[in-house]
C-alpha cells in the first residue's frame, strides 16, 4: 500500500507466537485475564521491528490498532506549522498506546515515532473491539487506564500553567522515571536534553543550565543520552514547595 505507515503494512502478518508475548502477560490490563482468553488475545497480536525515527502513525491518522512495546522507547508528540515540537510521552518497553483512538474509532491524537530501534506488537481494532467487549473486565481496566492518562494530562497542563522550569523539569523526571523507582544506583532515564526540553516547554540551554545546578548538587547525573536521578525525594520536596528554591 503506497504511503501506508507500518503499522498498516503489517495489518494481514502473521502472530509472532514466542515467549515476547510475555510483554503482554505483564501488563496490568491483560494480567487478569484467563488463560484461554490471553491466548486467544495473542493470536491476535502482530510482530514487528522498526528502526529509530520511522513515523508509526501521525496525527490525523485512522485509529486502526492498539500498540504494546517490546523493547526500545516510542516518542508521543505533537507539532506544530512552524515547526515546534512537545513531546508528550515516551513509552517504554511493557507498556501500551494507542488506545484513545483505537477505542473511539476516531483519528489520533498525536504523533507517534521510534525513538530508539524498536520491537512492537500490533492488535488491529476490528479484532481487538470484539475481544473487549468479551472481557467485560478488560473493559474496566481500560476505562481506568483512560481516567489514568486524562490525570496525567491534567497534571501536565497544571506545571505549565502553574509552575516555573524547575518545577516543571522536577516533575517531568520524577514522572518519567517513576517506573525506575527500584533500581538501587537511581532512576536512569534515557532520554537527552532537548527531548526533555520539549516535554516542558523550555529552551535546551535553560534546561542545561538547570541540570547542571542540580548536578553539582548531588540530585542528579548527567551521562550521554541519559538523566539519572539520585534524589527524588529532594525533587519532589521542590515540586511540592512551589519550586521556590530551583538554583
Amino acid at each position: 500500500m503506497t504511503g501506508a505507515s507500518p503499522i498498516e503494512r503489517i495489518a494481514g502478518a502473521p502472530s509472532f507466537p514466542n515467549n515476547k508475548l510475555s510483554v503482554l502477560r505483564k501488563h496490568p490490563y491483560f494480567s487478569d485475564l484467563e488463560p484461554e482468553a490471553f491466548d486467544q488475545l495473542c493470536r491476535y497480536a502482530k510482530h514487528t521491528t522498526l528502526k529509530r525515527g520511522t513515523t508509526i502513525f501521525s496525527k490525523g491518522d485512522p485509529g486502526t490498532s492498539l500498540i504494546a512495546v517490546i523493547s526500545g522507547t516510542v516518542k508521543i508528540s505533537i507539532s506544530s506549522p512552524d515547526g515546534r515540537n512537545a513531546i508528550l510521552n515516551l513509552i517504554e518497553a511493557g507498556e501500551i498506546f494507542g488506545e484513545i483512538a483505537l477505542l473511539d474509532g476516531l483519528s489520533r491524537t498525536a504523533d507517534a515515532t521510534a525513538n530508539s530501534n524498536c520491537e512492537l506488537f500490533v492488535i488491529d481494532r476490528r479484532e481487538f473491539i470484539p475481544f473487549v467487549r468479551s472481557q467485560p473486565t478488560l473493559a474496566m481496566k481500560f476505562i481506568e487506564l483512560l481516567c489514568e492518562r486524562l490525570r496525567r494530562t491534567s497534571d501536565q497542563v497544571e506545571q505549565v500553567i502553574l509552575q516555573d522550569l524547575p518545577g516543571r523539569l522536577a516533575s517531568a523526571l520524577l514522572r518519567l522515571s517513576d517506573k525506575h523507582k527500584r533500581e538501587p544506583q537511581g532512576r536512569t532515564i534515557s532520554i537527552t536534553q532537548q527531548e526533555i526540553s520539549e516535554m516542558v516547554g523550555m529552551t535546551r540551554e535553560s534546561i542545561n543550565k538547570q541540570l547542571r545546578a542540580w548536578a553539582i548538587r548531588g540530585w542528579v547525573r548527567l551521562e550521554h543520552g541519559a538523566i539519572v536521578v539520585l534524589k527524588p525525594e529532594t525533587l519532589q520536596a521542590l515540586v511540592e514547595a512551589g519550586a521556590d528554591d530551583g538554583e
